[in-house]
């Protein structure tokens, strides 16, 4: 098969800033072991794919990492409006996907793609010592998402004091690791900006992903936090990776806006065995 393959920089407003991500658009599924075979082929933190749903304007998608499906993935998303709206259809304004966790939705704002997610509870952590060991720095507050009663405890999300205390972090991976005991959660680690509101930097080595670039479901979270802890609704952030990442974002109560640019890197021919 020849199939469409886009890499997309997202919240980025030139390459080679923000986060990459694949996206496929499809037709009909494949097999779950050859879209995951395509995503490690990749070997990008995300993989995008998406085929159209019952309704106009709204399309059915799924994200891989080069190891694992992911219920939630805020920069492929916009990864994959983008191409639907600025490579298949120019003049779609707004754009919805069926996903995992719900349906979510696109839209324009100027220069910008908004997206419409769900915001996460949190509820107050002791963090353990290996964990803040593996990190290489202790947190003054330590929160975890709870995304369902089944499964009360998701991501962690570590609070530092300073910007300097995130741009300094140097995980041991393996450690981080050992540390999450074989739960399958990423760490968010987030301390209040100098320039912006907050900051943060993402590990998720349990997904294959030592630190993501760019990270909009850790925003989930973030968002939320951080409205209240500065109390006001809009929010400039920065994920401060090497290459770094500007998010506009809104919280909504039970519901976020994160907002950011992308840009085309490349566009290709994937041939996949049929």
């Amino acid at each position: 098969m020849r199939l469409p393959l886009y890499q997309i920089d997202a919240f980025a407003s030139s390459v080679f800033r923000g986060n990459p991500a694949s996206v496929m658009p499809l037709e009909e599924w494949l097999k779950d072991s050859t879209l995951q075979a395509i995503a490690a082929e990749n070997n990008q933190a995300e993989t995008a794919f998406f085929r159209p749903g019952e309704d106009d304007d709204v399309f059915e998608l799924r994200w891989f990492t080069p190891t694992v499906e992911v219920p939630l993935c805020g920069h492929a998303t916009l990864a994959t409006a983008f191409v639907l709206m600025t490579e298949i259809d120019p003049e779609l304004e707004e754009v919805g996907f069926d996903t995992r966790s719900g349906r979510l939705t696109v839209s324009r704002d100027g220069d910008r793609f908004v997206l419409d997610f769900p915001a996460a509870s949190l509820r107050g952590a002791d963090v353990p010592e290996a964990l803040a060991e593996a990190l290489g720095a202790s947190p003054v507050e330590a929160l975890r998402a709870v995304t369902s009663e089944a499964r009360p405890d998701g991501n962690w999300l570590l609070v530092f004091k300073d910007e300097s205390d995130i741009a300094g972090l140097a995980p041991d991976f393996r450690a981080v690791l050992v540390a999450l005991a074989g739960e399958d959660v990423g760490v968010i680690c987030t301390a209040p900006g100098r320039t912006v509101d907050f900051v943060s930097r993402y590990f998720a080595p349990a997904h294959g992903i030592p630190e993501d670039s760019v990270t909009g479901s850790a925003h989930c979270l973030l968002v939320p936090y951080w409205a209240q802890k500065l109390g006001k609704d809009d929010l400039l952030a920065h994920q401060i990776s090497k290459r770094g990442g500007e998010l506009f974002c809104r919280n909504r109560r039970d519901r976020v806006d994160i907002g950011g640019r992308a840009v085309k890197y490349m566009e290709a021919i994937a041939h996949v065995p049929g």
